[in-house]
């Protein structure tokens, strides 16, 4: 991430890590970009103030400084650049895509906002793609002094990087990191213009992440016992937040991200000399299975397609691709064939709460007040305005309850009816 600005705890998703969370685990994605108005960067706090003087629909407010989007994200102001974020979505089959989905469609509605305010102001306003963050939260289950979030994060800073610089990054990237946040995973990295290639940088961090937690702990020596390669000359650099690692240019010896893909040159522990794409093939064989069942056989045909280099990677272009400097137009969604999945439980319920329907729970009617973090809404009780607060598991069970039952079949006239007014009928043709 060419030029990046110091790390902060102060993200959206940070506030998983406090107050309620889900039971099971959920997966959520960030983007952020920089704002250029007419050829210079701006930023945002000076021109807007806030998301509420840049998007024109009334918007629900957030815990902290952020705003729920009508698309069903959360938009956000920090440290000069915009930040959009998905809500939480259920860690099962069709996530990933759900996931990077929402994520487009936050990016497509501020795109569209832009460009009103743009035509208002008689300006032409851009938005340079700087980053994304895969969160991945998960039950506390199982943990010991072996098997916690900081033994994760740094196994995962070692299994990671190689594939995700194949699947995510460009010619000017600088790092890839894993922080371990609670308990989620963050995994930090470019952005990626291409929903096709987020997708797969999706769905690899996730099976890799369900895979690694059901191993019997995370120390390094599971790397060698699943047949992981290991690159000879490998140092993690502290993350510029206060925890994790990254993997920078200096941490292998060599550029990564400047290299030849296919230049067996990367020596490894066990004396061999591999290429990248060689090592991500390599590392992708035990989390396959796992990536199958929570993405789609295509998906998992892309990532190996990548790795070969029967697809293309955004590291295949001499230069970084000039869509980084201008993301949102032209979103080239369909250019894989891919499965579409559905809406999950929780979407729906935040589109419901998005869209202020008034929900009647008992005898008693409530409306939406404001987001309190990512899992739990605070409603106001329309007569009293007491206020009450529900998570989303809460709400999905009450959405689930009130479905209206099958509509019973309308009853058919009396039988004795319809046979008197057969006979006056007969009677009336003899006549």
């Amino acid at each position: 991430m060419k030029g990046r600005r110091t790390e902060r705890d102060a993200y959206p998703i940070r506030q998983l890590a406090v107050g309620a969370t889900p039971s099971r685990a959920v997966i959520g994605l960030e983007a952020e970009f920089n704002l250029f108005i007419n050829g210079r960067r701006r930023r945002p706090e000076k021109i807007f103030g806030d998301p509420s003087r840049l998007v024109r629909r009334r918007m629900i407010p957030r815990t902290g400084k952020s705003f729920q989007l009508p698309a069903g994200g959360a938009i956000y102001f920090d440290t000069g650049v915009i930040e959009v974020a998905t809500p939480i979505i259920e860690l099962e089959r069709g996530c990933c895509y759900r996931a990077t989905r929402l994520l487009w469609e936050q990016i497509r509605y501020l795109r569209r906002e832009l460009d009103h305010w743009a035509e208002r102001h008689k300006c032409h306003c851009t938005l340079q793609g700087f980053s994304t963050h895969y969160n991945f939260s998960f039950p506390s289950t199982r943990k010991s002094q072996l098997r916690n979030a900081t033994k994760l994060a740094y196994l995962l800073a070692h299994i990671l990087p190689v594939p995700v610089i194949l699947l995510a990054t460009n010619r000017q990237s600088s790092a890839v990191g894993v922080r371990p946040r609670g308990n989620r995973i963050e995994v930090t990295v470019d952005f990626t213009p291409d929903p096709a290639l987020m997708l797969a940088t999706c769905a690899f961090i996730a099976g890799a992440i369900e895979t690694v937690l059901r191993w019997e702990d995370f120390r390094l020596r599971q790397l060698g016992r699943h047949g992981l390669p290991r690159i000879a000359r490998f140092g993690l650099r502290k993350h510029s937040s206060r925890r994790g690692w990254r993997v920078t240019p200096d941490s292998l010896g060599r550029n990564p991200f400047t290299s030849d893909l296919n230049e067996s040159v990367w020596k490894l522990r066990d004396r061999r000399r591999l290429s990248l794409r060689a090592i991500a093939a390599e590392t992708l064989r035990p989390f396959r299975q796992r990536i199958r069942q929570i993405s789609d056989p295509s998906t998992l045909k892309h990532i190996a397609a990548v790795f070969d280099g029967d697809a293309r990677s955004l590291l295949d272009f001499e230069n970084r691709p000039d869509v980084y400097d201008d993301v949102g137009h032209g979103i080239d969604w369909g250019r894989r064939r891919m499965r579409r999945w559905p809406r999950s439980k929780y979407e729906k319920v935040i589109h419901r709460v998005i869209a202020r329907e008034p929900m009647r729970i008992g005898q008693k009617r409530y409306q939406v007040d404001r987001m309190n973090g990512w899992y739990e809404i605070d409603f106001r009780e329309m007569g009293t305005k007491r206020r009450r607060t529900f998570n989303l598991d809460e709400l999905v069970r009450l959405a689930v309850a009130r479905k209206p039952a099958a509509a019973a079949p309308r009853k058919r006239k009396d039988s004795k009816k319809r046979r008197t007014k057969a006979k006056v009928d007969r009677l009336l043709r003899r006549r």
